[in-house]
């Protein structure tokens, strides 16, 4: 089916940004969007990878004020350099594993099969975090130790599977080393910064060579959009989840991973 390009582009932007920080895998998303839109080929996956810029700056204009006090605070308070040395180490797992496996990834697990099958199992993985989780001992993210952001690090390794969720990686693997569910969801948002404005430029310079300018307009409308909808997004996750637990979003990725293989199989 197509549609204007605009239309494309906003609604693909729109779907980043939402699912970017959800636990509910972006990637399975883009990959159903993009298929039902008529966006495939080359020029769409270098649109998915810069939409991803809008999805970023979302968080980080969310938490400017933090991130400010961060960087402005580094060169004397103790906290500052604490918070920062706690992402450094939770970004290096998966930024190392990523790095030795992205080639292999992209050749043999990035298809819809997979990704659907990876977002039934995360749902139930979801629902076991929930059931088993200990009782949180962590409460903020400035009171995260090393090995506790270590810990989230090597969690989001699990991210590099296509349709697992990055955000649900190190969410589920946040609260089942002790952090609250507030605690695990904020620095999760934290940690996407460094990891996705790295995975990001690295996919861009590989396909640089796709860029064309007449793709340029589709690249800013998807942008905004990413920007726009990942903003009010990652609102509505903290203000959720401050009264929820993460089951709906369980149901979810099993009831869409069932849609997916259904959609591409028949």
């Amino acid at each position: 089916m197509m549609f204007p390009d605009w239309l494309t582009a906003a609604v693909l932007g729109l779907i980043e940004g939402a699912t970017e920080f959800l636990p509910v895998s972006s990637t399975g998303h883009l990959i159903i969007a993009a298929d039902y839109l008529g966006y495939t080929g080359d020029g769409a996956k270098v649109f998915e990878i810069f939409i991803q810029l809008g999805a970023i700056l979302a968080v980080m204009w969310f938490y400017r004020q933090k991130l400010t006090s961060v960087v402005i605070g580094l060169p004397r308070e103790r906290s500052a350099q604490k918070f920062t040395l706690n992402l450094i180490v939770a970004f290096i797992p998966a930024a190392v594993i990523g790095l030795l496996t992205h080639t292999l990834i992209k050749e043999h697990l990035f298809n819809p099969i997979f990704v659907a099958i990876a977002l039934i199992v995360g749902g139930f993985i979801i629902l076991l975090v929930e059931r088993f989780a200990p009782e949180p001992r962590i409460h903020h993210v400035d009171d995260m130790s090393m090995m506790d952001a270590f810990k989230v690090g090597v969690a989001q390794c699990f991210a590099l599977i296509p349709g697992t969720s990055r955000s649900g990686s190190t969410i589920m693997g946040g609260m089942m080393f002790g952090l609250s569910r507030t605690t695990a969801t904020e620095f999760s948002f934290f940690l996407a910064i460094p990891t996705m404005i790295a995975a990001t430029l690295f996919d861009l310079i590989k396909h640089w060579h796709m860029l064309r300018p007449e793709d340029m307009h589709m690249m800013i409308i998807g942008f905004v959009a990413a920007f726009i909808s990942g903003l009010a997004f990652v609102s509505m996750l903290l203000h959720y989840i401050s009264k929820h637990t993460f089951k709906g979003f369980a149901y979810y990725r099993i009831a869409f991973g069932a849609l997916v293989l259904w959609y591409f199989w028949t």
